[in-house]
């Protein structure tokens, strides 16, 4: 079924914008600071399920409604800049209440996992980029003879991974440093910056044009 799926090209394409820098990175590297690898781990792979959503979606045709509907998709966009917003003022805040890092080994986690995986799905499945992404990136490798849906699905499925092995190492990384990031100093002016940088990412997103 997939002997003729191009692989390489969409996986080289897939990496490319698995690392270039945005919302996703940003909001791992403030959970796994928050709360360690497993924080920041699980945020990753809310983000990274939500990719399955936004494949299943394109692949029936949803999203072309979403997209020639201007009401549906200025709902969608403000319901996720609003999200992103809400993250940035918990870490805006925290950074002006001077709150430090909570060391998992003498605290705990500040949140359940849950929070973590909450946070990551719905801050993926409320941004219409990816939707427009998969829109005019899926019909690029799609083989109309086989089934849209299991394609799709597989593109999801690398995008899952390739978002897993790179979020997940920011998050590992950002875990052997806790003990600087610790610091009150450093926790506030990291606060402060991801807080400013998710700001910066909703705003955009909120005055971004179809």
């Amino acid at each position: 079924m997939f002997e003729h799926f191009p692989f390489l090209t969409i996986i080289l394409a897939l990496t490319a914008l698995t690392m270039a820098p945005g919302m996703d990175s940003v909001l791992v590297l403030r959970n796994a600071a928050r709360g360690g690898f497993a924080d920041g781990f699980t945020t990753s792979f809310g983000i990274c399920s939500g990719l399955f959503v936004h494949a299943t979606i394109s692949a029936l045709g949803l999203s072309m409604i979403l997209l020639q509907s201007a009401y549906l998709f200025m709902v969608l966009k403000f319901a996720g800049a609003l999200f992103i917003i809400y993250l940035a003022s918990q870490s805006l805040l925290a950074a002006w209440r001077g709150h430090g890092l909570v060391i998992a080994q003498e605290g705990g986690r500040p949140v359940t996992l849950f929070a973590a995986y909450r946070e990551g799905i719905l801050s993926n499945v409320l941004n219409p980029k990816p939707i427009l992404f998969y829109m005019m990136f899926l019909p690029q490798f799609i083989d109309p003879a086989q089934s849209a849906l299991w394609q799709s699905l597989m593109v999801a499925a690398i995008h899952f991974l390739l978002g897993m092995i790179w979020q997940g190492g920011l998050a590992l990384m950002v875990h052997k440093a806790r003990r600087y990031l610790a610091l009150p100093l450093v926790a506030r002016s990291l606060n402060g910056a991801t807080g400013l940088l998710l700001l910066v990412f909703g705003i955009k997103l909120a005055l971004t044009h179809r």
